[in-house]
């Protein structure tokens, strides 16, 4: 059984008169372990496909399974209690809250469930050092640099070890060498902790990364790229972008 699937997923809005479909009919499934990555232009899908594995949204049609688990039969606390306990979530702009050090935004999670810091201490440590910030455990976010803030909300996201981590283009707001180091990191946390992370991103480089590379186009999957054991080339996603005309 994969970790997480999806059949038929279907997402429409009402724009005034007009119907629009951000998804259409989309069938996808990850393996636990796997780090894929979803690409398409803007308009595509690929933040409407992440809100709704994350339980963020719900599909108008089709299904989310999360450990065999259909999130449409849960109910709203129960999807709240899935977001806090099973699933991770690193967006584009940290997210921190500017009061508190590092170490307390990643124990934040934790806390909005209900549960202490100071029992999830070495937790708290451990990741801080698995991210590199073993030293600035005490700093607030203005006294980090961006990459640093992204590194909390990594260690952030893993706190509460969830079960799939979704990743909303977490490179966007960085410059190539920090980007390259936040990639990096993604990809120990898989071989580290068995991370399952999915990430939206638009840029190729960042895809390179990936065990395997999804692409969407106006709505749905049209192309799939595997690793292969010997990686996914940046020139070769490329290649297939220009191929799509994404």
């Amino acid at each position: 059984m994969s970790l997480l699937e999806t059949q038929s997923l279907t997402k429409s809005y009402q724009m005034g008169q007009v119907t629009v479909t951000a998804l259409d009919g989309v069938d996808f499934s990850v393996e636990r372990g796997e780090f894929v990555a979803i690409m398409g232009p803007s308009g595509s899908g690929k933040s409407t496909l992440l809100h709704l594995l994350g339980g963020l949204d719900s599909p108008s049609s089709g299904e989310v399974y999360l450990n065999g688990e259909s999130l449409s039969m849960l109910g709203d606390d129960a999807i709240t209690r899935l977001r806090r306990r099973k699933v991770g979530f690193i967006f584009q702009f940290y997210n921190l809250l500017p009061t508190l050090s590092a170490a307390e935004n990643v124990g934040l999670p934790l806390l909005i469930d209900g549960q202490t810091m100071s029992r999830h201490r070495q937790r708290i440590e451990e990741l801080m050092s698995l991210v590199g910030l073993g030293d600035r455990t005490d700093h607030r976010p203005d006294q980090l640099s961006g990459g640093q803030q992204q590194r909390v909300a990594i260690a952030r996201a893993f706190v509460n070890q969830p079960e799939i981590v979704l990743a909303d283009e977490p490179t966007g707001n960085l410059d190539s060498r920090s980007g390259t180091a936040i990639l990096e990191l993604l990809r120990r946390t898989c071989r580290e902790l068995g991370a399952t992370i999915i990430m939206v991103t638009h840029d190729p480089r960042a895809a390179s990364y990936a065990d395997r590379v999804v692409f969407l186009k106006d709505g749905q999957i049209v192309h799939r790229l595997e690793n292969g054991g010997e990686g996914i080339s940046v020139q070769r996603i490329a290649e297939v972008m220009t191929a799509l005309e994404l």
